[in-house]
């Protein structure tokens, strides 16, 4: 690559940098349904057709900022995951959760975008799914773990739920207990039930101490997929 490319590379990233962080403050003002290319070229200075030669449409611009959130995500609960911190598989569920709720706390927006109220018009792509299961495969990974040390206790499973759990349990985690399986998807959902809870109010004048609560209600819901509290 010459200098001259190196360069041009630079100055694409920068403004392709730019153009989402003023998309971003547009979600913040606006919300996603009222995200507009022309508004996100004015805002810097830009004329649209310029923009449109990095995002061709709204719906690729939205894209763009889903998949950084849900890499964000991500990343924060695989580094909870892996962090150095109190022993027991238990204690590192709920440290992946309090990581998922700290960054939905600290990108209100962003989290509003990928667990909010669908934007109309747009449908997300297959470039989605990948980022979108990082938090989930996390916690598969621990259950695995857990399997793995025999720290892991299958919670029952009625016969009616069966089929549905073995069909579950091929699909996102083959080598897991079909009680296990059904019982983490059960968790995630209910994890990020939570979360939206607080963050989008529900919880006001209902649960004052937000913190204790929550952790209570992750060692419930880890404990819910069978692990124990020290193991």
């Amino acid at each position: 690559m010459t200098s001259v490319q190196g360069a041009r590379a630079r100055a694409r990233i920068e403004i392709t940098a730019a153009i989402k962080d003023e998309a971003r403050a547009q979600l913040a003002a606006e919300g996603a349904a009222k995200l507009s290319l022309r508004a996100v070229a004015r805002e810097l200075g830009m004329v649209s057709s310029a923009l449109y030669r990095y995002f061709p449409s709204r719906d690729d611009l939205l894209t763009a900022l889903i998949v950084d959130a849900y890499d964000s995500v991500g990343a924060a609960a695989e580094r909870a995951c892996a962090a150095d911190g109190p022993n027991g598989h238990l204690a590192r569920w709920i440290a992946v959760c309090r990581a998922v709720r700290a960054w939905a706390l600290a990108h209100p927006h962003e989290y509003a975008l990928i667990y909010g109220s669908p934007v109309p018009g747009y449908s997300a792509p297959q470039d989605t799914i990948g980022p979108a299961s990082r938090v989930g495969l996390v916690l598969i990974g621990l259950a695995r773990d857990a399997l793995a040390a025999d720290a892991i206790t299958p919670p029952p499973l009625t016969e009616e739920l069966r089929p549905e759990a073995e069909r579950l349990t091929a699909d996102v985690a083959p080598d897991l207990p079909p009680a296990v399986a059904v019982a983490l998807v059960a968790a995630w959902s209910q994890l990020f039930g939570l979360i939206s809870f607080e963050l989008f109010g529900q919880f006001n004048r209902i649960v004052e101490e937000r913190q204790a609560f929550f952790d209570d209600a992750a060692g419930r819901l880890g404990r819910a997929i069978g692990l124990a509290p020290g193991a």
